[in-house]
């Protein structure tokens, strides 16, 4: 599992297991090693095993294509909470403008793959620049416990 540090058909040694726990136990999965990743629920557990997997290779900047896809509301929260305090660099592409608002420093806003705007949460997400890109009158309220847009 951690084969960007190992010389080829190296095997793991203590340090890697206790990673590879660490990392387990930090998705809260239960024991993903002794299953195939066919028979993981889509998801949850296929999401948080991937998470997990990238985790262990102790990386400084996490790429995460849409790492809500197929999650369920819980699960969304859960991943971007854990990904917010994991200390590393991320870079995420996020459909859902409301976690994306939420839970990133900074966003870039894309329109037929050029970017429109990239700022904060705040200077990004306009209700003009929202009916110019996605076609739809918006309403940009404060969420009254978390104070984003």
């Amino acid at each position: 599992m951690r084969s960007a540090h190992k010389a080829l058909l190296q095997p793991d040694m203590p340090h890697d297991a206790s990673l590879i726990d660490a990392a387990v136990s930090l998705q809260r999965l239960t024991h993903p090693q002794d299953r195939a990743f066919r028979t993981l629920s889509g998801g949850g557990e296929r999401q948080r095993v991937l998470l997990a997997r990238a985790l262990v290779q102790q990386p400084q900047v996490l790429v995460l294509d849409e790492p809500t896809n197929q999650l369920d509301i819980r699960y969304q929260l859960s991943l971007l909470r854990f990904v917010r305090e994991i200390g590393v660099t991320v870079v995420g592409a996020l459909h859902d403008l409301n976690l994306a608002a939420m839970f990133c420093d900074r966003l870039c806003l894309m329109d037929g793959g050029r970017i429109v705007a990239q700022g904060d949460a705040d200077e990004v997400l306009t209700e003009r620049r929202i009916a110019d890109v996605f076609g739809i009158d918006a309403l940009i309220q404060r969420h009254p416990r978390t104070g984003t847009v």
